[in-house]
C-alpha cells in the first residue's frame, strides 16, 4: 500500500504502488509509538520461546490443497474505501479480485478473494497482524513494511517465502525485474519472505542558477565527500543562500537517519545493523559525524535548520525559493515538494533548475560493498501467512499482485517508482529524476533493518548529529551515541566498537 501523509513524513520512503505505509516518526508521535510498540513487543515475546515447537509441528505444508477446486483466499491492507489509501483498496475491489477471480475460474478452479480492509495508524495495524499471527489467524496475504520483517521473522510470525510456497518461488517471472538491492527490503537473514512492493531512493538535489553563479557545472556529481564540502565552498560566494542541507539533529526525527546519517555511513563502508551486530562508536560512525562537524565549522550548513521544529520543511521553501544550494532528500522531494503542478513548495521552473547527482561514498569505493555511490530506499511488500490453508494459490495471488499488468492498474500512468524495472521504463520514461532513481539509484541503494530495537538507534543516531550542531566535538558526540546504543540493543556484545 501506498502513503497517504503527502506532507513530508519523517522518513518519506514515498512508494509508488502498493507498499505498506510508514508511520512518519515525528518527535511529538514518540511516545504513542513506543506504546504501541511495547504491545507488539510484547506479543512477539509472548510467542518467541513457542515459535521452533510451532514452526516444527504444526507448520502448514507447501503441498497442502494444491489441487483444490474451492479456494478462499483473504488479502489485507492498511487502506479502505473512502479513508487512507482509499485508491489501493478499490485496486483490490475493482482489479486485483475480480480480474484474479476471471484467471482462476478459466484454469477450472472457482476462488473467492475477500479484501479485509483498514484505516488506522500504522503502529496498530501492525500490532493487529501481529496479534493475528500469534493466534494462527490472518489473511492468507498481508502487505507489510519492509522495516517489520526482520521482527517478524525473528518471532516466527512470518517464514521465508520457499518454506511457506515451496521452492518452485524461486522462479517467479518478477524476481528478474527487481534488483537484488530492492529484494533486500522483504529478506531478512539472507532469505527471501515476500514480494517487493513500492519503494524509492535519495539523491542528492542541486540549485544550478545557483551553481552557476558559483562556476559549478550543471552536470556536477561529486566523487566523494570533499568534493560535497568543496562544491559549498564555492557556494558561499552566493551572497543570502546556505549552500548545503543535510538533516541532523532530534527535531527532524526519522528524516535525520534517512536523509542524512544512514546513506553517509553507508557511504563510510558500514551499514546500520550488520553480521548480527549494530554500529557503535565505530570509525564510520565518527566519520560521519565528523562530516556533519565540517559541514557545520565551515558555515556550509544552517543549524536553525536542523534545531527548529519545522526545519525540515523550511529547509523544503528555503530551496524552492532558490536560498539552498545542495539538499539530500528523497524522490519525494521530487514529486510533492517542488512538483510545479501540486507541491507544497512549487517551483515552475523546476525540471530546467533542479539537478540532482549520486550521493557519493566518502572516497570512491569506500561504498559497502566497495561502491562509488550509495542511497537509502523505504518500501513494504506483501507476505504469505504460514497458517495459509492455501499456500500455492495463495502464492498466485501474491504473484498476481506482483505482476507488471497489477502495478500498471493501480498507478493509472502516474510516475511513481515501484519495485519493478519493466513497469519503471514504461511509466517513468517522461521523468529524468524517477528514471535516474530506478535505473540508477536502486542497484546501489540499502534499507533500514527491520528489527524491533531500530527506532531506538534511530534515535541514538538522531542525538549524536543534535549534539555535534549544538557544539560538542566528535569523540564526545560518539561515546555518547555508542553508550545509547548498547543500552538499547541489550549490550556490548551486540555493538561493534571499532
Amino acid at each position: 500500500m501506498k502513503p497517504t501523509n503527502e506532507q513530508p513524513s519523517a522518513a518519506d520512503p514515498r512508494t509508488a504502488h502498493p507498499a505498506p505505509h510508514r508511520a512518519p516518526r515525528r518527535t511529538s508521535r514518540r511516545t504513542s509509538r513506543r506504546t504501541v510498540l511495547a504491545v507488539v513487543v510484547s506479543s512477539l515475546a509472548i510467542v518467541g520461546a513457542a515459535a521452533c515447537d510451532r514452526s516444527s509441528s504444526a507448520s502448514n505444508s507447501p503441498s497442502q490443497n494444491a489441487g483444490a477446486k474451492d479456494v478462499t483466499l483473504t488479502i489485507t491492507s492498511n487502506s479502505i474505501a473512502g479513508g487512507k489509501n482509499a485508491d489501493e483498496a478499490d485496486w483490490y475491489a475493482k482489479y486485483v479480485i475480480p480480474t484474479f477471480t476471471q484467471q482462476q475460474k478459466a484454469k477450472g478452479v472457482n476462488v473467492k478473494v475477500t479484501f479485509q480492509p483498514s484505516g488506522v495508524d500504522d503502529e496498530q495495524y501492525k500490532t493487529k497482524v501481529a496479534l493475528d499471527l500469534k493466534s494462527r489467524a490472518g489473511a492468507d496475504v498481508m502487505a507489510l513494511d519492509g522495516i517489520w520483517v526482520g521482527e517478524f521473522a525473528q518471532a516466527g510470525f512470518l517464514k521465508p517465502l520457499s518454506e511457506v510456497a515451496g521452492s518452485g518461488v524461486t522462479s517467479w517471472e518478477g524476481w528478474a525485474q527487481i534488483p537484488k538491492a530492492v529484494q533486500a527490503n522483504v529478506s531478512f537473514e539472507d532469505k527471501v519472505y515476500g514480494i517487493p512492493a513500492g519503494t524509492d531512493g535519495r539523491v542528492l538535489y542541486f540549485n544550478k542558477k545557483l551553481f552557476a553563479q558559483a562556476g559549478l557545472p550543471a552536470d556536477w556529481q561529486p566523487k566523494s565527500w570533499q568534493e560535497i564540502l568543496d562544491a559549498g565552498a564555492k557556494l558561499k560566494s552566493v551572497q543570502g543562500i546556505d549552500p548545503i542541507q543535510i538533516n541532523a539533529g532530534t527535531a527532524m526525527g526519522e528524516a535525520t537517519t534517512m536523509q542524512g546519517v544512514l546513506p553517509l555511513l553507508a557511504g563510510a563502508g558500514s551499514e546500520i545493523y550488520s553480521d548480527g551486530k549494530w554500529q557503535g562508536d565505530t570509525k564510520a560512525v565518527r566519520d560521519v559525524l565528523t562530516f556533519y562537524k565540517q559541514l557545520l565549522d565551515q558555515g556550509l550548513e544552517d543549524k536553525n535548520f536542523q534545531q527548529a521544529a519545522k526545519g525540515r520543511d523550511q529547509s523544503f521553501a528555503a530551496f524552492a525559493a532558490g536560498k539552498v544550494g545542495i539538499l539530500l532528500e528523497g524522490d519525494y522531494f521530487w514529486r510533492s515538494v517542488v512538483n510545479p503542478d501540486q507541491g507544497a513548495n512549487p517551483m515552475a521552473s523546476r525540471d530546467a533548475d533542479v539537478g540532482w547527482a549520486f550521493i557519493p561514498a566518502r572516497e570512491p569505493g569506500s561504498g559497502v560493498g566497495g561502491t562509488d555511490h550509495v542511497s537509502m530506499s523505504g518500501g513494504g511488500g506483501y507476505f504469505l501467512n504460514p497458517n495459509t490453508k492455501f499456500p500455492q494459490q495463495a502464492w498466485e495471488l501474491m504473484q498476481f499482485i506482483g505482476s507488471a499488468d497489477a502495478i500498471n492498474a493501480l498507478l493509472h500512468g502516474s510516475a511513481k517508482v515501484t519495485a519493478r524495472q519493466d513497469v519503471n521504463a514504461k511509466v517513468l520514461a517522461k521523468d529524468p529524476l524517477l528514471s535516474f532513481i530506478s535505473e540508477k539509484v536502486l542497484p546501489v541503494t540499502h534499507y533500514r533493518p527491520g528489527l524491533a530495537v531500530y527506532p531506538q538507534v534511530s534515535q541514538a543516531l538522531q542525538q549524536a548529529t543534535a549534539d555535534i550542531v549544538s557544539g560538542k566535538n566528535v569523540d564526545e558526540a560518539a561515546k555518547a551515541y555508542g553508550a545509547a546504543v548498547e543500552k538499547a540493543v541489550g549490550g556490548a556484545d551486540k555493538v561493534a566498537s571499532s
